[in-house]
């Protein structure tokens, strides 16, 4: 193996470091993906699993979660019945899906497969958590007032809570080394929070299902993009992808070669 030759002889004819001062440099290189790892991954999930605790042995949910429900209530108008009603379609899978369709036709085009692969995994993987959570929790949704946009399946975690965060999530880790990515974070904001408010707002979802669904949503789209590592850049269709894109990175072909 060339690279781990390269790598004895360097450490041949380097100065040995103290254990101390090597754990200071490898954690200086690697504090962003660390920090990343803890804050996008370790944390949501530690969240999520809180909610689900609780859910499991207590299917009313928190003490806080009828007050929010009751408070978003009582603005309740019959414009704002109509807006709520059409707004939370945009973060239902079947209005998410045609949206990635579009992306990964992009991605396609672009011969982006790396990118192309974290979407499918990303996207597919987030369905079919949200569709076996709510079975294994089997929490019944509120039923406070008659909502003019009823859900008859199980509430927890919210699919349009997953749906949306997810969808975002995608977006933003494809786009984070553009000039996009702010601009999708900002908007993106707006139109999970969006959604979320119209799922309480229309009486078919406690806080905490919304609040799980984010949670588990983000986990997943950044634990998966540290395996696949999606390459971010801008969208242009017509510029040559680097090699990352469609080529298995030395330790990935190393991984193949020992299986």
């Amino acid at each position: 193996m060339p690279e781990v030759e390269t790598v004895n002889d360097e450490n041949q004819h380097s100065p040995q470091v103290s254990p101390i001062k090597f754990i200071q440099r490898l954690l200086a290189t690697h504090w962003r993906s660390l920090l990343m790892l803890f804050l996008g991954v370790y944390l949501p999930l530690q969240v999520f699993g809180l909610l689900a605790l609780e859910v499991r042995y207590n299917e009313g949910g928190f003490p806080w979660d009828l007050p929010i429900l009751m408070t978003i209530h009582s603005l309740a108008r019959p414009q704002l019945d109509i807006f709520a009603a059409i707004l939370t379609k945009f973060g239902s899978f079947r209005t998410v899906l045609p949206i990635l369709s579009v992306i990964v036709l992009i991605l396609l085009v672009q011969r982006r497969w790396r990118s192309l692969t974290y979407l499918l995994i990303t996207a597919a993987g987030s369905a079919t958590i949200n569709r076996t959570a709510k079975e294994l929790w089997h929490r019944i949704r509120p039923h406070i007032w008659e909502s003019v946009a009823p859900e008859f399946d199980y509430s927890f975690p919210s699919g349009h809570a997953m749906t949306s965060m997810t969808l975002i999530a995608i977006l933003v880790v494809l786009t984070w080394g553009s000039a996009w990515r702010w601009l999708t974070v900002i908007f993106g904001s707006v139109y999970i929070l969006a959604i979320g408010w119209t799922r309480l707002y229309l009486g078919v979802h406690f806080p905490s299902d919304i609040i799980a669904g984010w949670m588990v949503a983000i986990a997943w789209a950044i634990g998966v993009s540290f395996i696949i590592r999606p390459l971010s850049q801008p969208a242009n269709i017509t510029s040559e992808k680097p090699a990352i894109e469609t080529q298995l990175l030395p330790q990935e072909k190393e991984l193949l070669n020992n299986q």
